[in-house]
Parts: structure tokens; sequence; C-alpha cells
């Protein structure tokens, strides 16, 4: 039996292999593993992934005291933002921090470009009372099968680049590099029979080995949803973890969760290349909120409460009885209303806090406290509404709502969204609204040629929330104009070296 699953086309995107569905993401497990005769001991965490591609951010100051009022150790970022790294210097919590794809082409080209980079974005950031960078994510999921091999060749040059910058820097023997995977990178219709992709072989062997030399882990993804979201025949009950109707059976092992068999297709595919005892990180795994059937928050709460309490179990799986996970990141922190919509509307609803810091639902995290806590002093812009004015005929109004829902977010609205039973009079007003406070209310920004008109009763209708915007929100530049920048300073100071 054999189930697939596709991740985001434009970030971590990805297919689950195996008799399962793809990673997970939560950081958490204290053990001493084995590296091919090294022994590494790694402290137990629950993690998060902190991604920022939000109309709405919190400050990242607010955003550090969240994770700390949650006694979360270790996040994961998918780039080296300055106010976000600056933030967390001094916290104590273990970083991970990303490179993007579309760098890997300079840095493995150049090692003036890595040298430039890790001087940038980790030797600037660390040292006593700075930031506490422990990995550096060199792509993320650069093999993904929908990116036709574009950035496969550039992973080994580039990680080779920035291993020799962070020996110059003297950080080589506390940073450790990784390359976060997806789960598609392997495959088999049962976990014994895993092995990675046949064009993969080859590479997979370099950077196994390579990890293996420098005491690294592997670091791959794995999301259960979205092998249920993208077949119709997936038992539902197999990507929970309370038990199936429809186990897995591989030959004296039985598997009652997608997890446990991604996972173990995983290792099997690390055996028969030489390394079954590496150590394994899930770099990202979780269940969206919203946006399509399926994702809702009693289900995103049985799931992540399951996870989280069988890794912490360390009943390991079958193929690892015993032995957890290394680390495990959760996917995600906050919800990102300004991601792609193209794997489907629940993307921007993978958090377990919305984008203002306000926890979703009950979540034990194991780390001491027995639920959520919310994120301190907020501010809010004031409490106030745009909806559709009851007095004006709206037949013409489809216009509007395009531009409204093409700048701002309206993914609740489709089959299957928190928002979606509303009404046609409450969808106008639920875009009216998006967009109003994307504009920071501004008041020609709930005009829409007098068909909007602003109230202050909160329009919210059950589980369906009209926000309210914050105003503390960051500066910072958007995802794809740091890397830009970054990419022609690297280029421009490596041109300037060699004239």
């Amino acid at each position: 039996m054999k189930y697939h699953c596709r991740r985001r086309p434009q970030e971590r995107k990805m297919s689950v292999p195996t008799s399962v569905s793809p990673p997970l993401l939560v950081s958490v497990a204290v053990m001493t593993v084995m590296f091919s005769g090294l022994v590494s001991v790694a402290e137990s965490a629950i993690g998060v992934n902190w991604g920022t591609i939000s109309f709405h951010k919190l400050k990242p100051s607010t955003v550090v005291d969240l994770l700390k009022d949650n006694k979360i150790q270790k996040v994961k970022l998918f780039e080296a933002d300055p106010l976000v790294l600056r933030a967390l210097m001094g916290s104590g919590i273990q970083v991970m921090v990303g490179i993007p794809n579309e760098m890997l082409a300079a840095l493995s080209s150049s090692p003036a470009a890595a040298d430039l980079w890790v001087r940038q974005n980790v030797s600037a950031y660390v040292g006593k009372g700075g930031a506490d960078i422990r990995f550096i994510a060199v792509g993320n999921e650069p093999f993904l099968t929908s990116y036709n091999g574009q950035f496969q060749s550039y992973v080994i040059p580039a990680m080779a680049n920035l291993q020799q910058s962070l020996v110059r820097a003297n950080l080589a023997g506390y940073i450790k590099l990784v390359v976060p995977c997806n789960a598609d990178a392997y495959e088999g219709n049962v976990p014994s029979q895993g092995a990675f992709r046949p064009e993969l072989t080859q590479i997979m062997t370099q950077l196994v080995s390579f990890l293996n030399s420098n005491g690294s882990p592997f670091v791959v993804n794995i999301y259960p949803f979205l092998s249920l979201y993208g077949n119709s025949e997936f038992p539902q009950d197999y990507a929970f973890f309370e038990g199936t109707t429809h186990p897995v059976i591989d030959g004296a092992n039985t598997y009652t969760n997608a997890f446990d068999g991604n996972y173990d297709t995983l290792i099997a595919a690390l055996s028969k290349m030489g390394y079954g005892q590496m150590p394994i990180v899930i770099g990202e795994v979780g269940w969206p909120t919203d946006g399509a059937v399926g994702a809702n928050l009693t289900a995103a709460e049985v799931f992540n409460q399951g996870l989280i309490k069988h890794v912490l179990s360390n009943k390991g799986t079958p193929l690892r009885p015993a032995v957890p996970p290394m680390d495990v990141y959760l996917f995600s922190l906050l919800d990102e209303g300004a991601k792609s919509t193209l794997p489907g509307n629940f993307e921007r609803h993978w958090g377990i806090f919305s984008f203002d810091g306000q926890a979703k639902y009950a979540l034990d995290l194991g780390l001491g406290n027995k639920k959520l806590k919310n994120a301190k002093n907020v501010q809010y812009l004031p409490a106030r509404w745009c909806i559709a004015n009851p007095n004006r005929d709206l037949s013409e109004v489809a216009n509007h709502m395009k531009l409204a829902c093409n700048v701002a977010d309206c993914t609740t609205l489709n089959y299957g969204g928190s928002c979606n039973a509303i009404g046609a009079k409450g969808n106008v007003s639920y875009a009216f609204n998006s967009y109003y406070q994307l504009q920071m209310q501004k008041e020609k920004s709930c005009n829409f040629d007098g068909l909007g008109m602003v109230t202050f009763l909160d329009p919210s209708v059950g589980d369906c929330r009209f926000l309210v915007g914050v105003t503390d929100t960051s500066a910072s530049f958007r995802p794809y104009q740091r890397w830009v920048v970054g990419c022609i300073l690297m280029l421009w100071q490596v041109w300037a070296f060699r004239v």
C-alpha cells in the first residue's frame, strides 16, 4: 500500500512516499545516538518553525517573549532575518537558521560568498549574550520533485564552502550544517522497502556521508495531512495516533499511523546506504486549522497532541524502538496570511497560534505548561471593522470582492473554511474587512464605491473570526527582497575582491 502527498510548491513542498504521509515538525528527545562510530548527545525539546510570510507581523521581540512564555527552547527559521536574529540574542533559545534555495548557486560557486554569508548572518549574532545558533539549513527541500533538479547540483558545493567558512570563523565545532528534505526524496510500498529516489542515489550518498562526517543529523519534513488531503483513498484514522482500522502490515511490523510508517521508510533508505543509525530531526510536521475540508481546530489539536505524546513517550518506531527523533519542529508557530495558496488554501493556517499570537486550542507541548499561553502586550488597531453597507444594492460587488481578496487573505471563505457558511453578504463583509485591516484601517479603504461601511460591532460569527489588525508590525524586508539583496551584496563583494 503506497500513499503519496504533495507539499507547498514555493517553499517547502513535499510528496510522501511509503505507506504513510509527510513528516512533522516539533523538536524533542534527549538521547545518545551513533554516527557510524561517533556518539552525539542531543537535548530533548519541542521546537517550532517560525515563518514570517504574513500581512500582520508581530514584533520579533513579542514573538520571542511568546516562545519563552511557552518554554519553547528550539526554533527553526527559514531565512536569516536580522530583526528576528537580534530579538533572539540573549534568549537562550536554540536556533536553526535557513538559507533560501535561491541563494545556493551563489554560495556553491564562491567561497568568498559563503564567508560573507556566515560573517553577516552567523558571526554577527553569536557569542556571549548572542543568538544560540546550532544549525544552518542549507536550502529547503532542494530535492523536491517539482523543482526538476534545478537546485540539486548546488547543494553539496554550497555545503562544502559553508563548512570551510565555519571552520575559518571557529564555529564548525558548534554549528552544524543540515539540509531539510521533503519526504518525496525516498519511497517504498512498505517501510522496510524504503529507498531514496533512483535519480537521487548519488547525491544522497554524498549528502549523508557529509552529514555523518560532520556530526549532523538528517532533517526530514513529514505531513500526514497532505497525504489525506491529496488522496481520497487515504484512511483518515491512519493520519492520527489514535489507532486505525487500516494498519500497514510489513512483515513482523504493524504500522498504525502515517508518521511512523513514513519515518521508518527513511530509516530503511538510510540503512541501505550504511547509515541506519544516523540521528533524524523532523524539520516540519503539523496540521492546519482552516482553508480545507479536514483542516479544523479539532483535528489540529488531536493530531498535534497525539504527535507530541507519541514522540515524548520514547516508544520510537518498529525499526527504531525506544529511540524517538532527535528533534521535532512543529509547523508552525504562527499563521502566515501572505503565503502562496497554490498547494491549497490551508497553507495560510498551520499555526498553533493565530497571526496575533493567540492560542487556537489547548495544547500541552510537554514543556511544563499544560496549555499554550497567549502573546502579551499585542498592540491592535482600534476595534472597528469594515462590512457591507446593508442599505446598498450589492449586485455590482463582485469586482470589489475580487480586488479585496486579491490583496488580502480570504481563504477562510472557501469550501471547508471556517467562514464558508456565513452567507453572501457575510462573504462581502469578510472580504471588505480583510482589505480594510491590511490597509491599517485607512478611511478610504472601506469605501468600495459606497458599498462598504465601518462598524464598531464585531461581525464575527461562530468560528468565523473577523480580524482586527495589529500595529506593532515588523518593518523587515519581505523574504524574497532579503535574499535578492543578499545575493547582490555577495556577488558584488566577491567581484570587488577579485578586481
